[in-house]
């Protein structure tokens, strides 16, 4: 299962969280958020981190030269479109750059949420299911309700995200078969700030969740 440990913003937490056993790290590219850092401290950091992790630059109703502007200095694998991105221009991403992943964000409140999400199947790669807020596209520490996804099955692999942390990873996991965890809010002191104590928790938990099932 992958694990994207989000909102990275320090080099050396970055590495030691790809350490401890983080399968991807996500960077803010979004000017309003509190843990948003620019393309070139986003390559400092991939620049210590191995070549195995994938890094995610997440991005909210971005134009296309925005996204190029950061990827010209930062070397990300992946481009999370977490906004009101619609489906033909997450097709105009993927076309632009096709090596690299589309990950398309969806806030869900209600199971009618689900709806919005066949139309953007063919254009990405992954999808990402988060928390609903109506002030904050992300990082909220809401969790989702894990109800409205009992029969979801989608024709993409996704993350599961919003609110989850070290105390109630398992649960979830024990409720619903995501391909990725994503998590934020919940392994930090403050926005953009890891607990690195948390994130250790957090590992361990999964390692000992794994070997009980």
């Amino acid at each position: 299962m992958r694990v994207k440990i989000c909102g990275i913003t320090q080099a050396q937490q970055g590495q030691t969280i790809a350490e401890l056993g983080a399968t991807a790290l996500g960077f803010i590219c979004v000017e309003r958020s509190p843990r948003y850092i620019n393309s070139q401290q986003i390559q400092e950091i991939i620049e210590v981190i191995p070549t195995s992790i994938d890094r995610i630059g997440v991005f909210a109703n971005a134009s296309l030269t925005e996204i190029e502007r950061v990827l010209t200095v930062a070397k990300l694998t992946a481009i999370q479109l977490h906004g009101e991105e619609k489906p033909e221009f997450c097709a105009q991403v993927k076309q632009l750059w096709p090596d690299l992943e589309i990950i398309k964000a969806f806030r869900i409140k209600t199971v009618a949420s689900l709806q919005n999400i066949p139309p953007y199947v063919e254009a990405i790669d992954t999808l990402l299911l988060d928390a609903y807020d109506p002030q904050q596209l992300g990082g909220t520490g809401k969790t989702l309700n894990w109800d409205i996804l009992a029969t979801f099955k989608p024709d993409r692999p996704w993350f599961l995200a919003g609110g989850l942390n070290p105390n109630n990873i398992l649960q979830a996991l024990d409720n619903l078969a995501p391909d990725g965890i994503d998590l934020s809010s919940g392994v930090e002191r403050r926005p953009g700030d890891k607990d690195i104590s948390k994130v250790t928790q957090l590992f361990t938990k999964l390692h000992h969740g794994v070997e009980h099932k």
